[in-house]
């Protein structure tokens, strides 16, 4: 189509106005309208028309063009046609329209309500006297229809693309909630999009499926809160509700339906009402489209105002009244639209377009001679006559929103030379590159992989943990065999036991479970006293105490022990427990933590106690501890200024309590105990010289302390005893077995063979010792008398468990002597009821199940913290329970008396339990231990060489 004259520098005035609206706030957007000077041109001004259609829409503005006809019974309601034609989304935008389709969901709600009113038909809202309808509620009848049109305009497709999940504009939000929530409790990823499925498949069929039903969600939509807030239906009078309300979904159901009726009934009266309601909408729709702050930024993705061309606006199509409703909205409402028009009008119809007398012609003078300046010059007249032309009290001559543009015939001829025109800046905005789809699609790779990585790193590091989301009391670590432990403080349904190695059966076992040692299972304990804390917290809420067990709950494949000694202990604190909650009126909760093997991560452990305690108040106290590592000194302090107290049943450090004010120990010390086994020592001393020896295990690369104090205090009462000691040696481990040969060769073959060896070791060493010394030149066959320390306790003689070399005498100290104290205790009988794998059998002092003193010593340490923490039979503060303890005495325990009385501030107490045992091979190849002298806790009276005498 050949360009016109007219056609360029109307041209290069859209662009400009396009560029305005680019870089500016909403410029106001006139109604061009155009018309020959002489009738003879009506045609040639439509072609123009058509010529700007094609330059816009070749330059990406999103257009649309009326027809030349719609139906309709009026102009007005002709009008109101075309306004719906314009709804549907695919009127606007060309090929090179950038960003998604337009949306009038306000729009078509009108169109919705006219078309329920239609299908009620003529009579409606008065139906005829004596017809089914009169006796109707009319307004119900109207929801009806609305309900069964699903509140969309008749005849319109049900579902968007086809399914419909992409017309669930808040029922996909709220299901995106759901799977979001279940990710943040922890729940697992197939659990929460399972969730997130089963919630969105709920919403949509109650969304769909139901009949009769307004849509979920209906309050919400953005065209009701449009409809229920614009002042052009707001009634003064009405009592009904006006508002919507996130959290009053009846209420403002009640007020849209309300709102509905009115608009229904005001649709039947007739007038312009109808037309201007979808000129607002259509315009607030536009606005709503180019809104710069939404969500999707769309109004920046959207640089170039919509257009509306009308190449012939007469009354077969309604354009003129729609021209003129476009300029009355416009005139009562205070916002801007995008919205630009472009219309054609024959030259008989101008007049149409002016209200009361014709203002006088521009002085010929003051009118520049180009066309291109005459038209630059009308629009800032007309800008600047806008505001006083809206005025209501302004007789108005023309309509304000209107700039009608006389075309001379020589501006409606074709053009020659093909003239550049203007067209504004056609850069991407950066909200189309940043806030984009690919930038969407980027970002969400990023996510979704660092989430993976997230994911993948809370399960590498946290013992529970979902995609987002992690329990920090306990963490991942990696035990000395290679395996994987759980370390730190079980809260939120962590179990430890579901850590522990399970063992092949078709493999030799080394034990990984305590139940190999124990009747009993750390799994089985921890779930009684997980019912204990449930009932506790679910029934005695604010009459309870929390005391947290500290062992090593966790198995290693290289060695079984350190979960035996757990799971001993572990047995006394739940033992203990279940008798308080039983008999007292102030409940004990118990929770479990972890050191791992060996209590090799205690430090670790202590301080996610004290960072638990810091937010549970009910938190009194510590019981465990019960290894003396490199790490126990860190390990008080780090509890000890969270104000913790810590009771020990089994950890015979020396200078844990000459150091720490917070620290109760039931077991006899290291000092202590080789004093005692000097008796002993004593009575193998004779006239003649005497060598002695301390055999240690190697700590060099290990956190024991243990050992190097017994070494210590053992090679200093040797020495006091008059023994003429030998070098120290010190072993090492290989494959978790000592290695014994070379250090028995060395000691028996040589010229000074030691006639007594302290032996600082473990008991699992016990037995290569004496196989090293049963065979080896030198010593086998020759009086050897062998001490050792309280962990040599944990060895079953009498069931054949360890057994001793020929010739050779084993003395070792115990920390419990439970055979004294067996007869004024209820321990035994509390052992046989509640623990389990026990079968309510009956238990003795010499049981094997509770022979080894760990479990006693547990449940004593757990008594006398619970005794300080409910003095005057009420729960007292974590401060009162650490001054409290200094003040505990309590009689019938199963080691005997429990006594804190007289144990100085930073000093050594007395009254600790203590038995010194010998162990002898019998003729059958047997180990037969016999107690040499002992004393129950709570007996101060000092031991004797006489009371100790031993066999020569």
């Amino acid at each position: 189509m050949p360009e016109r004259g007219a056609g360029l520098h109307l041209q290069d005035q859209l662009e400009i106005l396009i560029q305005d609206f680019r870089t500016s706030a909403e410029p106001p957007m006139p109604v061009f309208v155009v018309h020959a000077q002489e009738s003879a041109d009506d045609d040639a001004v439509t072609g123009l028309v058509r010529q700007l259609h094609a330059g816009q829409e070749a330059h990406g503005t999103r257009c649309a063009v009326a027809q030349d006809a719609y139906e309709g019974a009026t102009e007005v309601r002709r009008a109101a046609a075309m306004v719906r034609a314009l709804s549907d989304p695919k009127k606007w935008g060309g090929p090179k329209a950038v960003y998604r389709r337009y949306a009038f969901p306000r729009l078509r709600l009108v169109h919705a309500i006219d078309d329920a009113v239609a299908a009620l038909g003529e009579t409606w809202p008065a139906p005829e006297p004596g017809s089914p309808e009169a006796g109707q509620d009319q307004r119900q009848r109207l929801l009806n229809q609305l309900a069964q049109q699903r509140w969309r305009p008749r005849n319109t497709a049900r579902w968007r693309s086809g399914l419909p999940l992409f017309d669930m504009a808040h029922i996909l939000p709220a299901s995106l909630v759901t799977v979001l929530a279940a990710l943040m409790a922890r729940s697992e990823w197939y659990v929460a999009v399972g969730a997130g499925l089963v919630f969105l498949l709920l919403l949509t069929v109650l969304n769909y499926v139901l009949p009769g039903r307004a849509p979920i969600f209906l309050w919400l939509r953005r065209e009701s809160r449009w409809f229920m807030t614009t002042t052009f239906l707001r009634a003064a009078d009405h009592e009904d509700p006006t508002e919507v309300s996130l959290l009053r979904p009846v209420r403002s159901w009640k007020a849209i339906a309300a709102r509905a009726y009115d608009v229904a009934e005001a649709l039947t009266a007739g007038g312009d009402f109808h037309l201007q309601l979808c000129v607002l909408a259509l315009r607030e729709d536009l606005r709503d489209n180019h809104r710069r702050w939404s969500w999707d930024l769309r109004g920046f993705k959207r640089p170039r105002p919509p257009m509306l061309f009308l190449p012939h606006a007469d009354a077969r199509n309604g354009g003129i009244e729609l021209i003129r409703a476009i300029s009355d909205v416009r005139s009562r409402r205070s916002e801007l639209d995008p919205l630009m028009v472009v219309a054609a009008v024959h030259t008989r119809d101008v007049p149409r377009l002016e209200r009361g007398v014709v203002p006088p012609a521009p002085d010929p003078a003051a009118v520049p001679p180009r066309f291109g300046e005459r038209l630059r010059t009308w629009h800032r007249q007309w800008a600047h006559n806008l505001r006083a032309e809206q005025s209501p009290s302004r007789e108005r001559s023309v309509l304000p929103w209107v700039m009608k543009i006389p075309l001379p015939p020589d501006q409606l001829a074709p053009v020659e030379e093909r003239t550049r025109h203007l067209r504004a800046s056609t850069r991407p905005t950066p909200a189309r590159l940043v806030w984009a789809l690919h930038t969407l699609v980027l970002v969400i790779a990023l996510l979704t992989a660092g989430t993976v990585m997230r994911a993948d790193a809370l399960h590498d590091r946290y013992c529970s943990a979902s995609v987002l989301t992690a329990n920090r009391d306990t963490r991942r670590a990696q035990t000395p065999g290679g395996g994987t432990e759980c370390i730190g403080i079980a809260t939120n349904g962590v179990r430890f036991a579901d850590w522990l190695p399970v063992p092949d059966p078709a493999d030799e076992p080394k034990a990984l479970t305590a139940g190999d040692a124990t009747p009993w299972t750390v799994d089985e304990l921890e779930d009684r006293i997980a019912k204990q804390n449930a009932n506790v917290l679910a029934h005695h809420s604010g009459k309870y105490v929390t005391v947290v067990y500290a062992g090593p709950l966790s198995a290693d494949s290289s060695d079984g022990s350190s979960l035996v000694k757990g799971a001993e202990e572990l047995a006394g604190v739940y033992l203990a427990q279940a008798v308080i909650n039983e008999n007292s009126s102030v409940k004990l909760r118990v929770l479990l933590a972890n050191g791992g093997v060996d209590l090799g991560h205690q430090e670790e452990m202590a301080e996610e106690i004290a960072s638990y305690a810091a937010q549970d108040p009910t938190v009194v106290g510590v019981v465990g501890t019960g290894r003396d590592l490199k790490s126990s000194r860190a390990t008080t302090r780090t509890l000890m200024e969270a104000g913790l107290p810590i009771v020990s049943g089994t950890n015979s450090a020396t200078y844990l309590p000459r150091e720490f004010a917070n620290w109760f120990s039931l077991a006899a010390t290291d000092q202590w105990q080789t004093e005692q086994l000097g008796l002993i020592a004593a009575q193998l001393r004779t006239d003649r010289r005497q060598y002695a020896l301390v055999l240690a295990r190697d700590t060099a690369k290990t956190d024991d302390l243990y050992t190097d104090e017994q070494a210590r205090y053992g090679e200093d009462m040797l020495r006091r005893q008059g023994f003429t000691p030998l070098e120290q040696r010190r072993y090492t481990l290989s494959g978790g077995k000592p290695e014994l040969r070379s250090h028995a060769q060395e000691i028996c073959r040589g010229g000074r063979v030691p006639s007594v060896i302290y032996f600082a070791g473990r008991v699992e060493d016990i037995d290569p010792l004496m196989t090293q010394l049963g065979t080896e030149p030198g010593c086998a066959g020759t009086p050897l008398a062998i001490l050792t320390g309280d962990d040599l306790s944990k060895a079953d003689f009498a069931a054949g468990g360890q057994s001793v070399a020929p010739k050779v005498t084993l003395y070792h100290a115990a920390l419990a002597e439970l055979e004294k104290a067996a007869t004024r205790t209820t321990f035994y009988l509390d052992a046989g009821a509640h623990l389990p794998g026990l079968g309510g059998g009956r238990l003795r002092y010499d049981s094997p199940a509770l022979a080894s003193g760990q479990t006693a010593l547990a449940h004593d340490a757990t008594r006398s913290l619970y005794w300080a923490a409910t003095r005057d039979d009420r729960p007292q503060s974590r401060a009162s329970t650490w001054v409290n303890l200094r003040n505990v005495k309590i009689e019938g325990m199963a080691t005997g008396t429990i006594d804190f009385t007289r144990a100085p501030l930073y000093g050594d107490r007395t009254g600790h339990s203590i038995v010194l045992k010998e162990v002898r091979r019998a003729r059958d190849g047997t180990s037969e231990p016999r107690v040499v002298c002992s004393r129950a806790a709570g007996d101060t009276k000092r031991l004797t060489q006489k009371e100790c005498r031993i066999r020569r």
